[in-house]
């Protein structure tokens, strides 16, 4: 779990490639693009451009490079040539990109055209609370920090955390320990040291936190069809706080 200065290194660069994949994606047009062709232009960007490689694609036996979650999936959604993005949809696109042996990993939901305030809200609370959590994390803190923080901000604005799915530790392997929950009580869990490496990625929801699993074995959806959101990044434990390996271009630790 705890990685070497060497290894944090190479993560860094992996975390920066990653976040110039979404910097393109700020400035592509997404209205009327089917998701495959988001997927298609992903893959093409991060081979092509950025000379990584897209770790999805054949984890798990998946065969795409990202998962696009719209409006009431709550996440793994697949893409395909028939569903297209449309005007006032919110989509999250869940990414990893692999350079040098390491992978990073990072979620943006996306507000297309003129979304309604409801899901505008709900958007900036899920951003939010990734923050919230993010500003727990340093030596010594507990994993239970990390999900309270969460789940406080959460409730505060009403919405749900969903549980079944969690952040975990990444490095050499997509999925690593310690499993990140998004929920918890203060000073409980793993203390967090110095070099551990590990995505918070909380998925809110306008209602229920209980979810489904579509028959194509991917696919997670609201079960009251409510809007879902979900934000990801990829952190690393400092001496002295948390460095956001996959911080994008433009975008400010809040204070």
């Amino acid at each position: 779990m705890v990685k070497t200065p060497e290894e944090l290194d190479l993560m860094r660069e992996a975390g920066r490639l990653l976040a110039q994949v979404f910097t393109m994606l700020d400035r592509t047009p997404l209205a009327g693009m089917s998701t495959l062709a988001i997927d298609t232009l992903v893959e093409r960007y991060i081979t092509d451009e950025l000379h990584a490689r897209p770790a999805s694609k054949g984890q798990y036996g998946y065969g795409f490079v990202l998962n696009c979650s719209i409006n009431h999936v709550v996440c793994h959604g697949v893409p395909d040539a028939a569903t297209i993005v449309r005007d006032g949809d919110i989509i999250n696109l869940d990414i990893t990109l692999e350079k040098n042996g390491f992978i990073a990993d990072s979620s943006k939901t996306y507000m297309v055209g003129t979304v309604s305030p409801q899901a505008r809200r709900l958007v900036k609370v899920t951003q939010e609370a990734l923050w919230k959590g993010i500003a727990q994390v340093r030596p010594g803190a507990t994993l239970g920090d990390i999900g309270a923080a969460i789940e406080r901000h959460a409730k505060q604005h009403g919405y749900s955390i969903v549980r079944d799915y969690c952040g975990h530790g990444i490095g050499r392997e997509m999925h690593e320990e310690p499993s990140v929950l998004h929920f918890g009580r203060p000073g409980t869990g793993m203390k967090l040291r110095e070099g551990m490496t590990f995505t918070i990625e909380p998925m809110l929801n306008q209602g229920t936190r209980k979810v489904t699993t579509l028959d194509d074995g991917w696919t997670v959806v609201t079960n009251d069809r409510k809007l879902s959101a979900q934000f990801e990044h990829t952190v690393a434990v400092t001496a002295t706080g948390v460095e956001v390996l996959t911080l994008r271009e433009g975008e400010r630790v809040p204070a």
